[in-house]
């Protein structure tokens, strides 16, 4: 049955309805109406503290859920402030729906104006409106199937005037989403691929963020075509578990899994870009046969130069590709996965595993032992969120994960400073698991204002901050460079800086000043724990493969 309400609360309604399961955002007078219809209609809403975090939460929220990830936001100056978090959304193909007010039509002259569409096709969102009260409803339906179809944020912008426009509601009204049927390639793609597969004598399988739903038959075809195993840098745990996979590939590959990457000559790439960190410069994939299965034209060779670009979903591809190399090879084939490979995997896949030499200063920890100790120490049903900089290989490769859903990598724009909202949202989406932001001191205090936000809404999670006191990554591009002392920093005690928040904090040194983390750890764990790790300002390992 029919009713007469608001645009702006039909608005909430529709989004509610679409599948919305969780929204973000900072409230202003453009937004507020449209924000409180989605906690009517039963979507919980988390306030942050600045618009950037809402995104960069939702982002995270989005990637662990499955779901379309909500924003909201005021319009103008606040929703500038969230494109940030919306670039990192686009480029890690996230899909999320902007949801901002807007100036009344025609209004050239308010202190809100701004073509915020332009601004939203600016980073590669996708812009969408509200034009009339009468396509509110099948605009904001749209915005979401939109998002979730093209993996992207969707901004849709709303203008005061309309929102307060009354039309007819009902759940009816809402359109279904389209139904979308996952297509396989072509018979003669597959064949290319399979002819590639029999023929190479050291084959890789590379999954990435696009194949995490097809994890078991990318595993089934590696068995098949005698193929290791390897996520890229944004799939990291899609293959945990398989004794014949290495952890990661790229910059946060220990030195045994380069090699072992090295020394294959056919990649097959399921739903990965081969960028420049995945690919270490060209050092992993050069001098290879490359096979890239995406179901997007347009992921082809967009990094590196590919032998064969498959065009379809990573899973029914790779269930065509295992059928046909069983019909060719009934035992499936041994090719990489001898026994002395074997045994080259199990002992290089982890850098846990591997001989280290730390650096012990008085006053300082290194950032290596840390995190390696704290990989042992912390519970394995975890979420990695690894902030940039000079600090990120740390968090990014040396604590483990149980499975593609216990990382989240938010580098794809290159951005610092957006760990620890991503790890309020993954928290939010999976409080069954330990959320561990690896940050450094520049990245966390670029937005610290999300402690707050984190301990208002009493997540237990762990926020690792590697202090040097600098932007690493600067300090160290420009070592020789007389006027570095930009990046340069005097000492702040960011344990302080936590506590003023609520958090628990420790400064921690060496090894022995992480005590009172078991204690936290064997507790409630009500409100987050911060370790400022004092660090020195050395290049990370991952710097190094940079600088070289």
């Amino acid at each position: 049955m029919t009713k007469r309400i608001t645009v702006a609360e039909a608005i909430g309604r529709t989004l509610a309805a679409a599948g919305a399961q969780h929204a973000f955002g900072v409230v202003g007078s453009g937004n507020f109406h449209m924000t409180n219809a989605l906690l009517n209609s039963g979507v919980p809403f988390t306030a942050t503290r600045n618009e950037l975090g809402a995104a960069l939460a939702a982002d995270a929220y989005s990637r662990l859920s499955g779901t379309v990830g909500i924003v909201s936001v005021h319009q103008g100056g606040g929703f500038l402030n969230c494109l940030t978090g919306v670039l990192e959304a686009v480029k890690a193909h996230t899909g999320l729906v902007v949801l901002a007010g807007d100036v009344a039509r025609g209004d050239t002259v308010s202190n809100f104006a701004l073509d915020q569409d332009r601004a939203a096709e600016a980073v590669g969102a996708v812009p969408m409106r509200v034009l009339a009260a009468r396509s509110a409803i099948a605009d904001a339906a749209s915005a979401v199937h939109t998002a979730a179809a093209k993996r992207l944020p969707v901004v849709l912008s709303v203008p005061v005037d309309i929102q307060d426009q009354l039309i007819d509601w009902d759940e009816s009204l809402v359109p279904a989403a389209p139904a979308v049927v996952p297509a396989g390639a072509d018979a003669a793609s597959i064949a290319r691929l399979v002819d590639l597969l029999a023929a190479a004598e050291r084959p890789m399988i590379v999954g990435g963020r696009g194949a995490h739903h097809a994890k078991a038959q990318l595993r089934a075809l590696g068995a098949a075509s005698g193929a290791l195993l390897v996520a890229s840098g944004g799939g990291r745990g899609i293959f945990e578990g398989d004794e014949w996979a290495l952890d990661v590939m790229g910059g946060f590959a220990t030195d045994g899994a380069a090699e072992l990457i090295r020394d294959a000559d056919l990649l097959v790439v399921f739903g990965a870009a081969l960028t420049k960190w995945t690919a270490r410069g060209g050092w992993l994939t050069d001098g290879k046969t490359i096979v890239q299965v995406d179901d997007r034209q347009e992921a082809f060779g967009l990094h590196r130069p590919v032998t064969l670009g498959v065009l379809g979903d990573t899973a029914p591809v790779a269930t065509a590709a295992t059928a046909a190399m069983l019909t060719r090879f009934p035992d499936g084939r041994i090719a990489y996965r001898t026994p002395e490979v074997h045994a080259q995997v199990q002992a290089v896949r982890y850098w846990a595993d591997q001989e280290l030499d730390f650096r012990r200063t008085d006053g300082f920890i290194d950032p290596a032992e840390l995190t390696i100790e704290l990989d042992r120490r912390l519970p394995i049903e975890r979420i990695v969120i690894p902030d940039g900089g000079n600090v990120n290989a740390y968090g990014g490769s040396m604590l483990r994960v149980p499975d593609e859903k216990g990382y989240v990598l938010d580098l794809a724009s290159q951005s610092i400073g957006g760990g620890l909202a991503e790890g309020i949202g993954a928290a939010i989406a999976r409080p069954d698991r330990l959320s561990v932001v690896a940050t450094g001191d520049g990245s966390l205090l670029m937005n610290a204002v999300e402690l707050d936000t984190a301990v208002r809404n009493r997540l237990g999670m762990l926020i690792v901050v590697f202090n040097d006191n600098a932007y690493g990554a600067e300090v160290h591009i420009f070592a020789d460079d007389p006027q570095k002392e930009t990046v340069i920093f005097p000492e702040t005690d960011i344990a302080a800086v936590a506590l003023g928040y609520g958090c628990e904090a420790v400064t921690v040194r060496s090894l022995d000043d992480l005590a009172p983390l078991q204690a936290w750890l064997d507790g409630p764990r009500e409100r987050p724990f911060l370790i400022d790790a004092k660090i020195e300002g050395f290049p990370s390992p991952l710097m190094k493969q940079d600088m070289h």
